[in-house]
Parts: structure tokens; sequence; C-alpha cells
């Protein structure tokens, strides 16, 4: 396993290895050699010996919303949905609190996915029906409340502003007509939620599947187009390609400004145990106080 002690989460190297190294003997896989992908909220781990992903959550995170996931993608999988498969053992695994998903690791060629891919299976998404198993409904400003009471990484003052900014968006937001037909949405669907499967496109990271409005995907992809430097070209060829432009209708200004205001809470509310973040989030609330919506963020 390498550099496990620099994960973003707060695990630490000895606490990994134990999890790892439990939870794939229950699953009859080898641990040994395994290399760390992605460590923010959760664990990823690409294993050596097989052509498995192990994705661990932190100690504590709700059983019961890994179950739910898992519950969903198995479904997603029955209607042949594009979607990284679940590997084939019975999960989640607990481990001293700290829930394990297994999943077919998908070798990426060296160009990321682009917005425009995102588009079909998105638009395949949201013209679901709604599946069997029990989901959330999309609430950003109660996620929002839920951060902010969390945080204690920034001054007073500044949950302040950022309480009063969140209440009076959602006061907005109680007057906005949505266009699109209520649907299973992804939560947090952008570049890094998606990988390249052969000749096509597949969603994955299903944390934040919710049912609720389409517009707050579409959203969601506008602003790391914006945000995170791809521009507004690469915005418009998924807008396209999907064939609604959420910038171009009434309610995208709210929707943009309370979706930008929970990514920013949620990590500030992380801040705490991810080492190097708070700067950044300070950053972009001071782009908030001057209403800069062209600031370039820097991923976290």
């Amino acid at each position: 396993m390498t550099d496990l002690v620099q994960l973003h989460g707060g695990f630490d190297e000895a606490e990994m290895h134990h999890v790892l190294d439990r939870a794939c003997a229950q699953a009859g896989l080898d641990s040994g050699g395994a290399t760390l992908l992605r460590g923010h909220t959760n664990a990823v781990v690409r294993l050596a010996s097989a052509p498995v992903v192990v994705k661990i959550a932190r100690r504590g995170a709700a059983q019961e919303g890994v179950r739910r996931t898992v519950a969903f993608v198995r479904w997603l999988m029955e209607r042949g949905f594009p979607t990284v498969p679940l590997h084939s053992v019975r999960q989640p695994i607990v481990v001293d609190g700290h829930p394990v998903t297994f999943w077919t690791y998908l070798p990426q060629p060296e160009h990321p996915v682009s917005a425009a891919q995102l588009a079909a299976p998105l638009h395949a998404l949201h013209h679901l029906p709604l599946p069997p198993v029990p989901l959330r409904t999309l609430d950003n400003g109660a996620a929002i409340r839920t951060s902010l009471g969390a945080t204690t990484s920034l001054a007073k003052e500044t949950l302040r502003f950022l309480t009063q900014r969140a209440e009076g968006l959602v006061d907005e937001l109680g007057k906005v007509s949505f266009k699109l037909p209520h649907a299973v949405v992804q939560g947090d669907p952008q570049h890094r939620n998606a990988l390249h499967d052969g000749d096509r496109v597949v969603l994955c990271d299903w944390d934040t599947v919710a049912q609720g409005q389409p517009e707050w995907d579409l959203v969601t992809v506008e602003i790391h187009c914006r945000r995170f430097g791809h521009g507004r070209a690469h915005y418009q060829r998924f807008a396209d390609a999907y064939g609604f432009d959420v910038t171009q209708w009434s309610g995208y200004q709210v929707l943009r400004d309370l979706r930008e205001l929970r990514m920013i809470t949620t990590n500030a509310r992380k801040a705490t145990h991810t080492p190097g973040t708070l700067a950044e989030v300070e950053r972009r609330i001071t782009g908030l106080r001057s209403e800069d919506a062209e600031l370039r963020w820097h991923i976290l």
C-alpha cells in the first residue's frame, strides 16, 4: 500500500491496512500490493491481485446509506444502466465501523471524461422510473445547514454570513418554478464521478443519489465547467447533448448559488480533517462576498 498516511479523510496508515486486510479477507480477496487511488471522504484503493476497487468509508458512516447505495446500483445493473458495476461479493462489509464496498476496476485512457460525455448517461438516469429502493429527497438547504452546524474551522462572522446567505437562497428557492419532471438524480454529477468503459462512459460514486429535480444535476455540471476551468464551450457541448441548457432557465441563478454554497460548506465542514483545504474554502467565500461568479476554484 502506498502513501496511506496522506489520506485526507482522517485515516492513518495502520488503520487503513487493518480495515482493508480484514474486509478483503471476508470477501475472499488478497489485499497485498494494493494502491491508493483517492483519499478524500473515502479511501479508494485498487487491488493488485484482481480487477477490483475497494471503497472504505470513514468510521461511523451511515451503514444504512451504504446498503441503500449497493441495492440501488444492483437495480441499475439489472436494467443494463451505464454504471460502474459492483464486484460480485456480498456487501457492504463493515470492519470496526467502516462500511466497505467492492467495485469492478475499469482501466482508464489518458484523456478524461468530458462534460458532453456525461450527457447521455445523465439523461438516461433522469428518465428512469423511481426504483424499488427508497431514495432520500434531495435537499441542498438542509445539507448546508448540517454542514454549517458541524463546521469548526471558520470564524463566527463568516458562519453568520454563510447562514444568512443560505436562508435567503432557500427563501428564493420557494419561488422557483421547475421545468423538468421529478426524477432520480445523481446528486453530484461531474467529470470525476464518471469513467470510461470501452467506448461508452458510465457513472460512478452513487453516495449522493436521491430523488429530486434534474435541474440540480444540470447546474452541478455547469458549475464544474465554469469554476474548474473547463470553459463555456465545454459546458455548451454538454447542454446541447443533453437537450436542455440550465443557464437559460429562469431558476438558474438561485440553484447555481445554492449549489455552490453547498460545495463550499461541505468542504468547510471537512476542513478540520482535510489538511490544506481551509485556505481554498476561505478564498471561495471571499468570492461569494464579492459576487464573483467567474472566480476559478481549485479542486479539493
